[in-house]
């Protein structure tokens, strides 16, 4: 999935830097991904590590999440995706607020995916509701959905806005594909809480922390996966369809540096990780200088080339070179 601020890329550095910090035995430790997004990073570590603690604000990172890290038995699940496959599509709420040819004119997807996504995403309901698939099944299933469907979506990146006509890309059938999750002896756990407010109650080994950092809002950003992933009823708002979404204050110059002070007196862990870069809303020495009042505190960085839309073109995307830093307490 294309996702902003991914640390997809930067998974070796991480991992490799937690592992010169905390020891290169981390099978009893217990790691924290806070703002966890997609899970890339509690993917990596969930092999690693005695358990993994993931969390995120939005539902659709809940429910990635909670297929990523919280499954972590086989699931035998052939069957059902064979059947998902071969519905035919039919004209329900995606279709008729976010797909071609729908009552809203909104060009999020092909007509044809629009209406293959209503008919798996209200089979997948079904199928709960009736006690034919267990929890960890209907997981696997919506998060197979939220990222298969992303791949078809007629947009630039994110979901902030729909292309005029529908690309080529756009065009291609809907096909489900298991999101496949690593299996472990051991259980995770998976939330979907404020990340200051949930840091009270909880203990652990190491903390890593993703937080959005700059004005961007998630919730704004991928509110079509939101859609997909809870399929409720509401009234989409303006060209775009926008739903209700969360704020963040980490998305807030006036509010920022204060949740953040909050989050890390707060936080009950030997070790934090604050991965965050040269263009977010904290400079450098404001993060150091908060982090310097609960423990010893240590930065590694690290050079990469991102890469974000073209101004002069929503089709093009473009390198650009920054800097990741990796802000490290020892409380």
């Amino acid at each position: 999935m294309n996702y902003i601020g991914s640390k997809h890329r930067l998974s070796e550095f991480i991992k490799t830097t937690v592992k010169e910090v905390c020891g290169d035995d981390l099978s009893q430790q217990t790691f924290c991904d806070l703002f966890a997004g997609t899970g890339s990073v509690g993917r990596n570590f969930k092999s690693l590590v005695k358990s993994v603690v993931a969390n995120d604000l939005e539902y659709y990172s809940y429910v990635l999440n909670r297929n990523y890290i919280g499954n972590h038995k086989e699931i035998h699940s052939e069957s059902y995706f064979q059947e998902l496959n071969n519905l035919e599509g039919i004209p329900g709420f995606l279709f008729n607020h976010y797909g071609e040819g729908g009552d809203s004119k909104r060009l999020y997807f092909s007509k044809e995916n629009a209406q293959k996504i209503d008919a798996i995403r209200q089979k997948i309901e079904k199928w709960k509701h009736t006690g034919k698939i267990s929890e960890d099944t209907y997981f696997l299933l919506l998060a197979s959905l939220i990222e298969s469907a992303d791949k078809i979506a007629n947009t630039a990146s994110v979901y902030g806005a729909f292309l005029k006509a529908v690309k080529k890309a756009a065009r291609t059938p809907i096909k489900l594909e298991p999101a496949t999750f690593d299996k472990t002896t051991t259980r995770h756990t998976v939330y979907q809480e404020d990340g200051n407010i949930l840091v009270k109650r909880i203990t652990g080994d190491i903390l890593y922390l993703d937080p959005p950092y700059n004005v961007r809002q998630y919730g704004a950003n991928y509110h079509i996966l939101n859609t997909i992933a809870k399929y409720d009823t509401f009234a989409p708002r303006g060209k775009t369809g926008l739903r209700i979404y969360n704020k963040s204050a980490y998305c807030s110059s006036v509010k920022v540096v204060a949740a953040f002070d909050e989050l890390i007196k707060n936080a009950q862990f030997k070790y934090i990780f604050l991965s965050y870069n040269n263009e977010g809303l904290m400079p450098p020495d404001i993060v150091r200088q908060v982090m310097q009042r609960y423990g010893k505190y240590d930065l590694a960085t690290v050079a990469y080339k991102r890469f974000k839309a073209d101004k002069t073109t929503s089709r093009n995307h473009k390198a650009v070179g920054t800097t990741e830093y990796l802000h490290i307490l020892e409380k």
